[in-house]
């Protein structure tokens, strides 16, 4: 092994008129025997505001637009919510009878800042959070890798207390802010240096133009593998670049201070979907490039109304939060459950990505080696019980999936706190009993390999995962 071997190895940059590429780690530089536990270990949290469509199983939309499954641990079924991931069945769990003790009594427009902490913020008065599960697992991971952690949301930002636009939190409880702006993100990944660079690249069709002449070269040092992984990712690096301007298109817009009544100011659905795509594929290429090993992404903020609510413009549905009141109204399961779908659409494309690309050092899959958990702190109607939860992969970490996994007592049938329309129904007393959803956390922590015997006030893992 040469001494512009060694450099390579080190540095995992690629370098051309003044851009910098992080690159893909290569099996060609790695040890010659494969060792699973040297494999990255990767987590990302995606979290979405509002909810789950939980009818009674006397609504005739209970069949087919309640979004947990039916059936045992393994002969489930999936509704018309989720029936989306059935290609990806045996790479996926579903959870329910999981939530945090601390929050079961606050209305749901005020939860989500806890979802990733365990924390008792309360619903109102003196306000303080605890670190996140994320960034326990970034102090842990983060010396490995560029960036340690990336941290993204639709609105951007922090928000306020009880008003997170972000899932991240530090050691000493402060949200960390949150980047929505898909171009930022991307240099930050990708990283231009040099005073001219950045005005290159403005007349550049592509930031990889630069780079072509460099991949030649370093082509032929890298085994076919490595040849056929760098290839991979440069496509695809090019690919997520070309999209950046269309998905950025309009987020950058501000809103015009005009008599909106005979305008359409508001995204057309497929340019929100691919704002979704775009970030998704970001948080894929800052795994694949291990610029970082741990990503959150917030899909929009509880109770979020405006121009940041592109979970309900994708779907050309109205305001998100307005089809969690209108379930009573012709179509109206169906409408959340339309909702609800498209989330889970977009983690399973997401999810399906990480299955289909070979770990760069070998070990199976990138999904194989990664915990991708999709989930909500409220099920029906504002309601913080039985958290909806999915997560996906992370078979070498020692996740058994193609599961249905139900906890607690009293809610064997998904209809605790069912058919809840209004407020009352939080306020409600529910009977079924819950595990601590930071039992999970503890079990995540340890299989990602942290030496941690508690978080979120739990000291138990979760039997069975």
């Amino acid at each position: 092994m040469n001494n512009k071997t060694v450099s390579l190895n080190r540095r995992n940059f690629l370098y051309g008129a003044g851009v910098a590429l992080a690159l893909p780690k290569f099996e060609t530089f790695a040890a010659k025997t494969p060792d699973l536990k040297s494999a990255p270990k990767r987590f990302v949290s995606v979290y979405h505001p509002d909810g789950v469509g939980l009818p009674l199983k006397t609504d005739p939309a209970w069949e087919d637009w309640s979004w947990f499954p039916r059936g045992g641990e393994r002969d489930f079924e999936l509704t018309k919510v989720l029936d989306v991931l059935q290609p990806l069945r045996s790479e996926i769990t579903i959870y329910s009878g999981l939530s945090h003790p601390a929050a079961r009594k606050i209305h749901g427009h005020s939860n989500a800042d806890q979802y990733l902490t365990g924390a008792a913020t309360g619903g109102h008065g003196a306000y303080q959070n605890s670190i996140s599960l994320d960034q326990v697992i970034a102090a842990h991971a983060g010396e490995f890798t560029r960036h340690s952690s990336l941290v993204m949301s639709t609105n951007g930002g922090i928000g306020g207390p009880r008003g997170a636009q972000t899932q991240s939190f530090n050691r000493e409880g402060r949200p960390i802010p949150a980047q929505n702006k898909p171009k930022q993100i991307f240099d930050m990944l990708f990283v231009t240096s040099g005073k001219d660079a950045r005005a290159r690249l403005s007349r550049s069709k592509s930031a990889l133009d630069f780079l072509i002449a460099n991949t030649r070269s370093l082509g032929q040092e890298l085994s076919g593998h490595d040849q056929q992984t760098l290839q991979q990712y440069l496509d695809a690096v090019r690919d997520t670049e070309i999209k950046l301007a269309k998905a950025q298109q309009w987020i950058d817009t501000p809103v015009p201070q005009v008599d909106t009544m005979h305008l359409k100011l508001d995204a057309d659905p497929k340019e929100a979907r691919f704002y979704f795509q775009t970030m998704y594929e970001l948080i894929y290429l800052s795994f694949l490039s291990d610029s970082t090993r741990v990503a959150t992404f917030q899909l929009g903020r509880e109770n979020g109304e405006g121009p940041h609510d592109l979970l309900s413009k994708a779907v050309g549905l109205g305001n998100a939060h307005g089809l969690t009141h209108d379930v009573k109204k012709p179509d109206g399961w169906k409408n959340l459950g339309t909702y609800n779908r498209y989330q889970a659409e977009e983690f399973g494309r997401f999810v399906q990505k990480l299955k289909d690309t070979s770990e760069p050092t070998g070990q199976g899959s990138m999904l194989d080696n990664t915990f991708a958990m999709h989930g909500s702190a409220s099920s029906s109607f504002h309601l913080s019980r039985n958290y909806p939860i999915i997560s996906a992969g992370g078979k070498n970490l020692g996740f058994k999936n193609g599961r249905f996994l139900k906890f607690g007592t009293g809610n064997e049938d998904n209809q605790a706190g069912a058919g809840i329309v209004s407020d009352a129904g939080w306020r409600g007393k529910i009977e079924a009993e819950e595990l601590p959803l930071a039992c999970l956390f503890v079990t995540v922590l340890q299989k990602l390999g942290l030496d941690v015997q508690s978080f979120g006030g739990s000291t138990e893992t979760l039997s069975g995962v």
